[in-house]
């Protein structure tokens, strides 16, 4: 007796074979939840003191060394690279692209003059 059923093409085939997500979200919420959140963390008046020295003698062009608070990730964030912008009025150091505002740096080392 000859089988009725038509061949399936290798497309449909194959798709026969792909993981399969049983719980949709599953793997963004277990990434989620290995997130650390990481409290700010208040700087004393001489570690302060120590980081407006740094600022004084930094300049555009130095590598230095950074770690931030970054609000949105809730984390610190260490960047180390040339400084392109220091604008005291607005309060803001540029590390090459990365915008950080004076308030959320805990740490600022210069690497290179």
């Amino acid at each position: 007796m000859k089988s009725v059923r038509s061949k399936m093409d290798r497309a449909d085939r194959a798709k026969q074979f792909m993981p399969f997500a049983a719980l949709k979200g599953y793997e963004e919420a277990i990434r989620e939840r290995e997130h650390i959140v990481i409290e700010r963390s208040e700087l004393s008046e001489e570690r302060l003191d120590e980081l407006d020295n740094v600022f004084k003698r930094l300049r555009v062009g130095d590598i230095a060394t950074c770690i931030y608070y970054k609000s949105s990730e809730e984390c610190y964030i260490k960047v180390t690279g040339m400084v392109s912008k220091i604008d005291i009025d607005s309060r803001v150091l540029k590390i090459v692209n990365k915008r950080i505002e004076f308030d959320d740096i805990y740490d600022l080392e210069i690497t290179e003059s």
